[in-house]
């Protein structure tokens, strides 16, 4: 998995995972991101005939935040995927932790399989 793009404000409030294997789904998303914002974020070019892409959007954070994809297993049929969210690094002591609504896109080679999300630890 390669990640293609991130932001730390997305405008969505829930963590939600996806599956997008379609240009019309990726812009659809990005127009719900840049609703807010001027200019708006591009939209990576994809190519679906060879890629899909996994969308994690973390919901809201207190204080930064990544997430780390790994593959846990794969059947015939299924690949399973865990969502590790960490805490970045501060600089210093912050005692006042802003507000943010991180999500990262990663493509990875196209498979014919089901793409299920399993969140760890926090």
């Amino acid at each position: 998995m390669v990640l293609v793009d991130h932001d730390d404000f997305s405008n969505i409030e829930v963590y939600e995972t996806r599956v997008i294997r379609d240009a019309k789904s990726l812009r659809k998303f990005y127009s719900e991101v840049n609703k807010t914002r001027k200019p708006g974020l591009p939209v990576p070019i994809i190519d679906f005939s060879k890629e899909t892409v996994v969308l994690v959007c973390l919901g809201e954070q207190k204080g930064k935040k990544t997430a780390r994809l790994s593959k846990i297993k794969e059947t015939d049929n299924e690949v399973s995927i865990a969502v590790e969210i960490l805490d970045e690094e501060q600089q210093g002591e912050i005692t006042i932790q802003p507000l943010y609504f991180p999500f990262y896109l990663y493509k990875m080679p196209l498979i014919d399989k089901t793409i299920a999300f399993q969140k760890v630890g926090k």
